[in-house]
């Protein structure tokens, strides 16, 4: 397979690839390439971009080519070399979604879609927008996986030129990013040869002096090493010949980044790093690998604890392998990979090894991913789970981290079936792996047929049986018995539902309780105006935040009984009622003429609070309106317009000084005692029912008219919301309408 682009390929306009140079590529490995869709998708980015120049000078569609190129590189299909041509085009230029549909398709587009959406989140916390954008990154590939390689091409020819930006700080952000998710989801999916470029550049801006000082003693070391290395490589290749096997053997050197991390976790120096060379032997089947161990064990000393077989026993990215380390020329240890050449490719380029023709198009195969050993996808489902357990973007990161930083333990369950696990996993990590359901009721364990402690790190080659329980609840410390981010997340989930159910039994205790020092009966069948008024979308909702103590009771008894906090001394009775002889010490309007007489329209029956109009009327003088009233609408002039209205107000001695009649209409169950109920629930909120009207009788029901003295608007507002709450009160509301003005005059 082709190696990727080198970073100098890009650093000038100069040596931008042309259309010609990304259509070879292409073809290179896919001759049926639509040559001319790919140099139309070349054009049109670099005429959208035509105006856009990036940190280093260079035009920036230089960019999106190079981003291309690296996808060719890893022989991808047809979309997705085009959406590495186009993944900027929507985000950064004028160009439109549906645009790129139609000039490209609808596949392309999709995937354009899925890389756009990605960079599109803007929080105020940097980390929260880092976890932010991981879900949203996990959610686009598993709708398509062409979006992550699309976005780790993107993020390594950004990393090759993250020199030219000129911030510090914006380059080591970008690079703790790519090193803390990028790369390791890079190797996630087993394109290893992105990962470890990725993870150098990040090393080397995170960290300038320890890469530079590593490089150095590397050139020194390949300056006194080259001769010893050729000479292994030789006679390596001498005795696969001479026992029939075909292969080759090259040296490979330990990337700046890995020879860091070793050095850091096993506290050792540069000089005692036993394989910052190792050799890799590459056949053509699998038999000729174990023939190939056979051959090298036998002509050199191994080193017994050092033999891995990843081949029988494959990493969960289908990566398939043999490891040894023997004793080579001059005692020194010399570690060796031994795979073919189909393993060579996944091991370089993971779930992107596995695009070929495929019924007359060039796509990707899952069938070849099986035969290579498994779905490549299958390690990103875990990001998938902890993202439907639920919790805030930073929870979530911290258990992405967890499941992507870690070495690996294989073990079985008692039916055969390989789990793969972090080192330092447990049986309760075991029990969540398989399901969820199953690690909630874990409450014992039995490795390789003997009882164990759930706490026991489990080791390769481990047969574990789950023993269940009845009870769903995790045990206090169940956190600290797991490692796996999968398993944290399940198990926080399962914590915050059991916290919600108990604060929901709290918060509906403590709204009992008030409602009954209130001397109120609580129905919850009552409460759908209250909800809306926290702004709650349902009881439980309610009893949740009485429970956290966010709202308290007496914030639910003033939703309920809307002016409950301000119950006034006076009585309806104190105060003189509104009529339309003393109109006018309560009424006042620019325009209105003193004397003229007023006149309170009954069908709307308005009261201070209302904004209102008056209208002219010849029998009766100025009628009083609510300016919501149907009956206006027939006093307008021909043009729709209400001209002939008088803007009028409440003068502040209707406020202060009187009360008014409101009307309310209530459809009422048929039952002794109802009444009364209405008439107790009137009398609480401080209301005085003047008169009462059955305007329609049925067997089980009641629609009636209550004529109240209120305060104002307000109060009958506080007055319809008690009387809702009352069992057997159907329907009620406020009477606004003509029928209104006939029932008085019936």
């Amino acid at each position: 397979m082709t190696a990727l682009a080198s970073p100098a390929a890009l650093a000038s306009a100069d040596a931008i690839p042309s259309a010609d140079d990304l259509i070879a590529r292409v073809q290179s490995y896919y001759r049926d390439a639509p040559s001319d869709l790919l140099r139309r998708a070349y054009d049109y980015a670099r005429e959208k971009h035509a105006h856009q120049t990036r940190y280093s000078g260079e035009p920036y569609y230089g960019h999106t080519v190079a981003v291309a190129m690296l996808l060719a590189d890893l022989r991808l299909d047809t979309s997705t070399i085009i959406c590495g041509l186009l993944h900027d085009t929507v985000e950064d230029t004028d160009a439109t979604l549906e645009e790129v549909e139609e000039l490209f398709g609808s596949d392309v587009a999709e995937l354009v879609d899925g890389v756009t959406k990605l960079g599109q989140m803007e929080l105020t916390s940097k980390r929260t927008k880092q976890a932010e954008n991981l879900q949203k990154l996990v959610v686009a590939i598993t709708k398509d996986v062409r979006v992550l390689l699309v976005k780790l091409c993107d993020r390594l020819h950004n990393m090759r030129t993250l020199h030219h930006i000129p911030r510090p700080e914006k380059r080591e952000r970008i690079a703790r990013e790519t090193l803390d998710i990028y790369a390791p989801l890079a190797r996630r999916v087993g394109v290893n040869r992105v990962c470890v470029e990725l993870e150098d550049l990040a090393f080397r801006n995170i960290n300038p002096a320890a890469y530079e000082s590593i490089v150095r003693r590397l050139n020194e070391l390949r300056s006194t090493r080259a001769e010893a290395v050729a000479s292994v490589s030789m006679a390596l290749g001498q005795r696969l010949e001479e026992s029939g096997i075909e292969g080759r053997v090259f040296g490979r050197e330990k990337r700046p980044y890995s020879i860091w991390r070793k050095l850091e976790r096993k506290h050792v120096s540069f000089d005692e790093i036993a394989d910052i060379y190792a050799f890799r032997i590459i056949v053509e089947q699998p038999d000729d690998c174990y023939r190939a161990l056979g051959v090298v064990h036998q002509s050199y000393r191994c080193v017994h604890d050092r033999f891995r077989d990843y081949i029988s026993t494959p990493k969960p990215n289908n990566y398939r392998s043999l490891h040894t380390t023997i004793i080579g020329p001059q005692n020194t240890r010399v570690e060796l990979q031994i795979r073919t050449e189909a393993m060579e490719a996944i091991a370089e380029t993971g779930v992107a090894a596995h695009w070929r023709y495929k019924s007359g198009s060039y796509a990707y195969d899952p069938k070849s991913a099986e035969a290579a050993g498994g779905d490549p996808l299958a390690r990103l489902r875990p990001f998938v789970e902890i993202l439907e357990q639920g919790g805030d973007p930073d929870e979530f990161l911290e258990h992405a981290k967890l499941e992507m930083f870690v070495d690996q333990v294989y073990t079985f369950t008692p039916k055969g079936d390989l789990i793969a696990l972090p080192s330092g996993a447990t049986p309760l990590d075991f029990a969540f792996a398989v399901h969820t359901e199953l690690g909630y009721t874990a409450i014992g364990a039995k490795i390789n047929g003997r009882k164990r402690p759930l706490r026991t790190r489990l080791v390769n080659g481990d047969v574990v049986e789950i023993i269940k329980g009845g009870v769903r609840q995790p045990p206090a410390g169940w956190e600290d018995l797991v490692i796996t981010g999968r398993a944290r997340a399940a198990i926080r989930k399962l914590i915050r539902s059991s916290e919600e159910e108990e604060f929901k039994r709290i918060g509906k205790v403590i709204a009992e309780h008030a409602f009954l020092r209130e001397g109120k009966e609580f129905r919850e069948n009552k409460l759908d105006d209250a909800l809306k008024r926290l702004e709650l979308d349902s009881v439980d909702a309610m009893y949740l935040e009485l429970g956290r103590g966010r709202i308290t009771s007496s914030d639910v008894l003033e939703a309920v009984y809307p002016g409950h906090r301000e119950m006034r001394k006076a009585k309806p009775g104190d105060r003189e009622l509104i009529q339309d002889e003393r109109g006018g010490l309560y009424v006042a309007g620019r325009g209105l003429t003193p004397g003229v007489s007023l006149h309170f329209a009954s069908c709307c029956s308005p009261i201070p609070g209302d904004r209102i109009v008056g209208v002219m009327r010849p029998e009766k003088g100025i009628e009083v309106h609510v300016i919501d009233c149907q009956v206006l609408a027939s006093f307008e002039d021909e043009d729709g317009e209400g001209e002939g209205w008088i803007d009028l107000r409440w003068t502040p001695e209707a406020l202060s000084d009187a009360v008014s009649i409101g009307r309310v209409n209530a459809t009422v169950r048929n039952e002794p005692g109802a009444l009364a109920e209405i008439a107790g629930a009137v009398g609480e909120a401080r209301g005085n029912i003047a008169n009462i009207r059955t305007l329609t009788r049925s067997k089980d029901f009641f629609d009636m008219s209550f004529d109240i003295e209120v305060f104002d608007a307000r109060h009958l507002s506080n007055i319809v919301a008690a009387l809702k709450t009352c069992e057997r009160v159907i329907s009620v509301e406020r009477a606004r309408s003509a029928q209104a003005e006939a029932d008085t005059q019936e």
